[in-house]
């Protein structure tokens, strides 16, 4: 978790393997040994309850070889809940770094964050 100006930002990248099938498909995700799949939640934390925040998600995804690759985001609502999901295709032992950038009304926040993703 990182706090960033009244937003506290959760975020993990694994493996899509780790989806159960009926996850993968209900979403749209491809389940490959070779995907992986960054979730990315919003809280507010300026109101006591720290409600999930609806927000601007765009970012981008660098390998060490110094290739970019666009992330897209899709928004997903499950009651309360918001998440931003994206697709990331990698290499075995391959490390990502991720630049988002977050968007809440005219307030701009920066995610930075890196994951080594391994073939199973």
């Amino acid at each position: 978790m990182k706090k960033v100006g009244n937003l506290n930002v959760h975020y993990m990248a694994i493996g899509a393997t780790f989806l159960t099938p009926e996850i993968a498909k209900a979403y749209g995700i491809e389940r490959s040994r070779y995907n992986g799949l960054v979730n990315i939640s919003v809280l507010d934390n300026s109101q006591t309850s720290n409600p999930a925040k609806t927000v601007v998600m765009s970012g981008k995804a660098r390998n060490d070889l110094g290739q970019i690759k666009s992330l897209e985001f899709q928004e997903v609502k499950e009651g309360a809940a918001i998440y931003y999901l994206a697709q990331i295709k990698y290499s075995n032992e391959e490390t990502i770094h991720f630049d988002i950038d977050i968007i809440d009304g005219t307030e701009k926040h920066k995610l930075k964050f890196s994951q080594k993703f391994y073939v199973d």
